[in-house]
């Protein structure tokens, strides 16, 4: 009886704005409240919030657990949001020592409609969807001295190893050879050599070919339009699509999915060396296009436009969607929160949004209109430059229309272009971004239920009055 009346107690005295927590019997326990009401371009998870509370309310200990009420809707996006709150990569001696392994024990409360036990299958989601998640969140905290192309590949050869796939790796003089000027150009004068890697799906029965592909370099210095000392620190985080795309795959593949599912990574280094390509060099990309380096510095998308034309011409995709920490520009667009999109399609930019409320990893669009922006790249001497001329004029579409380019214009298929350079990390730590949105944009070709329910794709979604109304109700506890 006296724990009931200290426990209403605590509750009466939470007052969210946008949360708030209260501390139970000598910090052994805390409870927290998440926000009353969520705007439209937030999650109803309030996931944010969530993996904000654990990492500050959490009390310490070796065997811990986290109670999360929530409704059904809300299961995914609050697990991936937990999973961000526990980074595993460290350094620190002191981990080193700690001989007592640390346990997190997760339990889901489920309240609302369908609020009955959480399925077996589901927790088996839950677990791939939150190991991708926190796989893509070590690979991008992992300095450059460890991470480097070398070592991401050997990451890759092990996903493939534990889903039974034998990746396609093109390396080196080999990537010269066969016409990737772009991976090649950026990675030529790191010590460890650049390489396009691929992962494949492709189960009997499939009706289409998806292509993901991500921007892996490692480290950028900028080349020799060389970045500052208060701006290089933290580009280790530069492979951030990679590594969202790597966890992403992972966790897809694990939980079954019906279509053709490449997984394209193109890795390099953005070093300083007498190899490195200047500015004013030009390059022949695996499009056939000629590109005037006039930005060593704006590397990513001449990585990822050999990664595109590879995904168009030779693995034959329907879907091609490319992930990249792309630009600075994408954080003052669409802020630290939401990923920036870029689609020549309308349908897939509106999936993109409502798949970012479905899982947490929130997304806004930019402005598609390559018709006005496009010029920027203009070049006298090759058919484009591979920087604009005017950084005022929306630098974020027009990075990613640079990368559209090499598929045309015209194609007919869907190029969906999503830019994550804010939201991959939150102050020092990755995020891990990009795994849950992959899962849940795509997860109506999954043979997962609950993938199913949160892609904003397939008959199980929400209608947007059921969106509407999730948003006035009184938010979860912690």
């Amino acid at each position: 009886m006296l724990c009931l009346r200290i426990w209403q107690s605590a509750l009466s005295t939470l007052n969210p704005n946008p949360t708030d927590s209260c501390p139970l019997y000598l910090n052994y326990a805390t409870v927290a409240a998440l926000p009353s009401r969520v705007s439209r371009h937030n999650s109803p998870s309030a996931a944010q919030f969530i993996t904000r509370l654990v990492r500050n309310c959490l009390p310490g200990g070796v065997n811990r657990c986290i109670v999360m009420v929530c409704e059904r809707s809300e299961v995914f996006a609050s697990a991936c949001a937990l999973a961000r709150a526990f980074p595993l990569f460290t350094h620190r001696s002191s981990a080193s020592r700690r001989t007592e392994k640390k346990t997190v024990t997760v339990e889901f409360f489920l309240v609302g409609q369908n609020n009955g036990p959480i399925e077996v299958a589901t927790l088996k989601c839950l677990a791939s969807a939150t190991e991708g998640v926190r796989l893509a969140a070590r690979i991008v905290d992992t300095p450059c001295n460890e991470m480097n192309t070398d070592n991401f590949l050997e990451e890759i050869k092990k996903v493939g190893k534990d889903l039974g796939i034998t990746p396609t790796i093109i390396r080196d003089e080999e990537l010269k050879e066969r016409g990737f000027g772009g991976i090649y150009g950026v990675g030529k004068a790191a010590l460890h050599p650049p390489a396009l890697a691929v992962l494949s799906h492709t189960p009997d029965g499939a009706t289409q070919t998806i292509a993901w592909v991500g921007k892996g370099i490692v480290y950028d210095t900028g080349g020799l339009s060389i970045k500052g000392k208060t701006t290089m620190p933290g580009m280790k985080r530069d492979c951030g699509g990679a590594a969202a795309i790597l966890g992403a795959f992972k966790a897809t593949v694990k939980q079954g999915f019906k279509d053709n599912l490449h997984a394209v990574f193109c890795l390099a280094e953005n070093a300083v060396g007498p190899c490195a390509t200047r500015p004013d060099d030009i390059h022949v990309l695996y499009s056939g296009k000629t590109v005037e380096i006039n930005n060593t510095d704006a590397e990513g998308r001449l990585i990822l436009a050999d990664g595109v034309a590879y995904a168009c011409k030779d693995l034959g995709a329907d879907i091609i969607l490319d992930m990249a920490t792309l630009t600075g520009a994408q954080g003052i667009a669409t802020g630290k929160y939401h990923a920036a999109v870029l689609t020549n399609n309308e349908e897939w930019e509106k999936a993109c949004v409502k798949a970012g409320r479905n899982c947490g990893d929130l997304v806004h669009p930019l402005v598609y209109c390559p018709e006005l922006h496009f010029s920027e790249f203009t070049s006298a001497v090759a058919d484009m430059k591979n920087s604009v001329a005017d950084r005022d004029n929306t630098p974020s579409s027009c990075a990613g229309l640079f990368i559209a380019s090499h598929i045309g214009f015209d194609w007919p298929g869907v190029w969906v272009h999503i830019d994550i350079a804010a939201p991959v990390h939150a102050g020092e730590r990755a995020t891990g971004y990009g795994v849950a949105l992959l899962l849940s944009l795509f997860g109506g070709a999954s043979e997962d239920p609950l993938l199913n329910m949160v892609s904003p794709l397939g008959c199980n979604g929400d209608s947007p009055t059921e969106d509407m109304e999730r948003d006035s109700k009184r938010r979860r506890l912690v």
